[in-house]
């Protein structure tokens, strides 16, 4: 889903980026993922590699050929990493090699013979955050009505994007957001709590009505949706722009304030809180004052949402990224994870693809996984967030040496004193003035005396 506010909602999720975010966004897109800071790699074999002989790799193949479309779109330098024109050598072979179909050793030995896997890890650190999302189906209304109240809005015209008026794609979701108000001064825009109390009433800015505002806050959260409206047709939805405040997780907050218990929480359980407790939910939604605009992607029930390089989402094999990776890199995940049920019992060692990015994917090892449309869906990846173990796909074109060169070293650790460092060096240096002191002292009597027998040759215990 092209950038999507969050693209995760487990336990507690990260915060969003809004200050200076713009030039932040800017900057990943320039970081080079070989020399991302505090970083590290460590290539290894494929036999490394946990269940990777297991995995489909025809599935993953076909995958990464979609990837593969918009990077042979491009022209060539249009991004300036190493990476990015790697991808593009290795996606020419991969048009040339024509479809696997269901072929999967032809496949992996594309991978295998066209990739290097390097592990890649925050510094000190073995693994990274796995999360979930998916794509919200929901019944909803053209017309507000007893059952279905609560709009979903299409972008204000009255939106200032880092300063400017945006253009017609969507907005980035890292970009500040701010609207003039009556004298022309440039104020942060509406948050959710003015929003959910008629902020944008009168402005004809609703594409439908759903049935609650947890439906609608879901929808924003995981950045698409499919509406059935009551004469049966399906309006398709995506992200298109934000309100420039920073997400907070309600999840986090239901926590902090003991309403729901770490241990039940997941985007089921804060739904049947909301339901239960109607009047708190409100103030609770008002925590998180980021709010998502919408625009219509199509009217067909057919096949999956794009994600942020362009391409559909694949059930099982995309995944949301940090920007600093290039669209179209692959990732081998290894990770039990509560796929099959809520226990972590499920062995998820499986080729991604990145295909998509979010506000709260941050980090070299951070991936929220794509589980595709409906309930079931939401319900897996509602329960996820695990760690688990990354490996990157480096194409066999990049020199690791020449890469390692140029990484960043990690930063200088500060000197750490020893325990009780301060009382040995006390301590030695009464020794030094003791020792000077009984040089120039003669030696008390009950000490001469019993010089001789200390020179005198202990005999060994039997």
């Amino acid at each position: 889903m092209p950038a999507r506010l969050r693209t995760s909602f487990g336990p507690i999720a990260a915060a969003l980026f809004c200050q200076f975010a713009a030039v932040t966004a800017t900057l990943a897109d320039n970081v080079d993922p070989l020399n991302i800071p505090d970083t590290q790699l460590e290539p290894v074999s494929w036999t490394d590699l946990d269940g990777w002989a297991a995995d489909d790799h025809a599935a993953a193949f076909a995958t990464f050929r979609a990837s593969c479309q918009p990077l042979l779109r491009q022209r060539q330098g249009a991004d300036g990493r190493p990476i990015h024109g790697a991808l593009r050598e290795v996606c020419k072979r991969a048009a040339a090699a024509g479809k696997p179909g269901s072929d999967k050793d032809k496949a992996r030995a594309f991978f295998e013979d066209n990739f290097r896997p390097v592990r890649i890890a925050r510094l000190g650190e073995t693994t990274g955050l796995l999360t979930g999302y998916y794509e919200p189906i929901v019944d909803g209304s053209r017309f507000p009505n007893p059952e279905f109240h609560t709009p979903l809005y299409r972008r204000p015209r009255d939106l200032v994007v880092a300063g400017h008026k945006p253009g017609t794609g969507p907005v980035p979701n890292r970009g500040s957001v701010s609207r003039l108000n009556a004298k022309k001064e440039l104020e942060p825009y509406y948050d959710r709590a003015a929003i959910e109390d008629g902020a944008l009433d009168g402005q004809k800015l609703e594409i439908c009505w759903v049935k609650d505002p947890f439906d609608a806050m879901t929808i924003q959260i995981q950045g698409s949706a499919r509406v059935k409206l009551e004469d049966g047709t399906t309006v398709r939805i995506n992200y298109d722009a934000h309100n420039g405040h920073s997400y907070t997780a309600v999840g986090r907050i239901l926590i902090e304030r003991n309403l729901v218990p770490r241990d039940e929480m997941s985007m089921e359980r804060i739904k049947r809180w909301m339901q239960a407790n109607p009047d708190q939910a409100k103030e609770v939604r008002a925590t998180n004052r980021s709010y998502v605009f919408f625009r219509i992607t199509s009217l067909s029930d057919e096949g999956e949402p794009a994600g942020a390089q362009g391409v559909p989402l694949t059930p099982g094999r995309s995944i949301a990224v940090d920007r600093t990776h290039v669209y179209g890199t692959p990732f081998f995940i290894e990770a039990d994870l509560p796929v099959a049920s809520e226990r972590p019992s499920t062995n998820f060692r499986r080729l991604m693809v990145a295909q998509d990015t979010g506000s709260a994917i941050l980090g070299a090892a951070r991936a929220d996984l794509y589980w595709g449309a409906g309930d079931d869906a939401g319900r897996i990846a509602g329960r996820i967030r695990h760690q688990g173990r990354f490996v990157i796909l480096i194409p066999r074109e990049l020199d690791m040496v020449e890469a390692g060169k140029t990484a960043p070293l990690p930063r200088a650790k500060p000197a750490v004193p020893e325990p009780n460092a301060a009382k040995k060096v006390a301590g030695k240096a009464k020794a030094e003035a003791d020792k000077i002191d009984g040089a120039k002292k003669p030696l008390p009597k009950s000490r001469l005396q019993a010089e001789p027998a200390a020179r005198t040759k202990s005999k060994p215990r039997s």
